[in-house]
């Protein structure tokens, strides 16, 4: 049997899974096709024959026997003479099948036709991984860390399809090492240099939300609808979240008996702190609940503006800011509105007052960032604690208290 050894193509088409048995004899009956209309000027009567499985083919040419002298069309029509040298039983009107020796070709043509199914095969496979991906924005993948570099890290998944996971798109905790398997949602597919790259992310809020949906069924079935997230990845995340069910307590669905549900995700997200609240369309209410932890004491919203008047305690000031104003920054957003924080001294003599910040000269930076994170960012307010106190809310030293305060009281005295 004359045929070509294209185990090397084929194998690529066994491969790439996607491609369907159709489309892959397609290519390779077109490709050869070429080939018999540059030598012969049409294929019309020649069949291409693929095994797949062998990874062989086969050119098959059918032409029909005439007597001799008369052939008007060579390709179609073969001299009685010359079919008889063949298969001494033909008769004329007969058909003749015969095989085309591929080598017939030339080395030249062979290699060119196998050039050309590679990329032929290339394209498809790029299209294939381009649809499956497009399909699946949004979606969480599971991927094997295959390389770590200092910008990004190449995954494969389960076909063995190169995915990419950004610097930016990776939350600042985290660390991979290869072979560990991990999740991330696919952001975006982009074309470099006509190849698909497959771009996920660990940091959008559509991974928690997707997370969330695998671990709330209520929000899996359409029960609790997430109406907005908003992420500092690393940090903080809000999540509003809204029933279409009265009886369900949808804060209460998403965090789970004694956090059972929340508490999986959160370590997925290198301890991300989580505040679950009720979404409502009263902005005030919506505010509030936003600022959480903190509790507020008044408000002044101006609509139009878009501006809202946050009054609250002195002790609740630091929480409504949070670590790196992050808290109130995820509240704007949430929300929409530009929030701006005031301490509520109503029924209190309002005094003259030093922020700490001031004191850096004398105070370490991370000694003010304490008294901070407990709601102390005056000078009066660390001072309107006793030692005991601070001692029991802050990670200071007793003797680090008590250096502080000198420190302010004698500024005060200084005035």
């Amino acid at each position: 049997m004359a045929s070509i050894n294209l185990i090397e193509a084929f194998q690529d088409f066994k491969e790439a899974e996607n491609i369907d048995r159709p489309t892959m004899m397609k290519v390779v009956e077109d490709v050869f096709k070429t080939l018999l209309r540059k030598k012969y000027g049409s294929d019309e009567n020649f069949d291409v024959i693929v095994n797949a499985e062998k990874g062989d083919l086969e050119i098959v040419r059918h032409r029909i026997i005439v007597e001799d002298g008369a052939v008007n069309d060579p390709l179609a029509e073969v001299p009685y003479s010359e079919a008889v040298k063949i298969e001494p039983d033909f008769e004329v009107g007969e058909e003749l099948y015969q095989e085309v020796e591929i080598l017939d070709f030339g080395r030249r043509a062979i290699l060119a036709a196998k050039q050309t199914l590679a990329s032929r095969i290339g394209d498809l496979k790029k299209n294939v991984l381009v649809k499956k991906y497009s399909d699946r924005i949004g979606e969480i993948v599971n991927a094997e860390v295959y390389q770590v570099w200092k910008k990004e890290i190449l995954l494969l998944d389960e076909e063995g399809s190169e995915l990419i996971l950004p610097k930016s798109e990776q939350i600042p905790q985290d660390y991979f090492k290869k072979g560990e398997s991990i999740r991330a949602v696919v952001k975006k597919v982009d074309l470099k240099n006509n190849s698909p790259v497959i771009i996920l992310s660990r940091t959008s809020p559509s991974f928690l939300s997707k997370l969330l949906e695998i671990e709330v069924p209520e929000i899996f079935d359409g029960l609790i609808v997430i109406k907005k997230i908003v992420r500092e990845p690393g940090e903080r995340a809000k999540v509003a979240v809204e029933s279409y069910d009265d009886r369900i307590d949808p804060v209460g669905a998403c965090v789970g008996m004694k956090g059972s549900r929340i508490h999986g995700i959160v370590r997925e997200l290198k301890n991300e702190n989580i505040d679950v609240i009720n979404w409502t369309n009263n902005t005030q209410l919506l505010i509030q609940r936003s600022l959480t932890p903190s509790k507020i004491t008044s408000m002044d919203l101006d609509s139009e503006k878009m501006q809202a008047n946050v009054y609250l305690k002195p002790d609740q000031v630091s929480l409504a800011i949070g670590r790196k104003g992050v808290n109130i920054k995820l509240a704007q957003e949430l929300t929409g509105y530009s929030i701006d924080v005031f301490r509520d001294n109503e029924g209190e003599v309002e005094e003259f007052d030093i922020d700490l910040e001031e004191f850096s000269d004398e105070i370490e930076t991370w000694v003010i960032d304490e008294f901070k994170r407990v709601g102390c960012d005056t000078a009066r307010s660390v001072l309107s604690l006793t030692p005991e106190e601070l001692e029991r809310r802050t990670d200071l030293e007793r003797e680090t208290i008590d250096d502080v305060r000198k420190v302010l009281k004698a500024e005060f005295e200084k005035e």
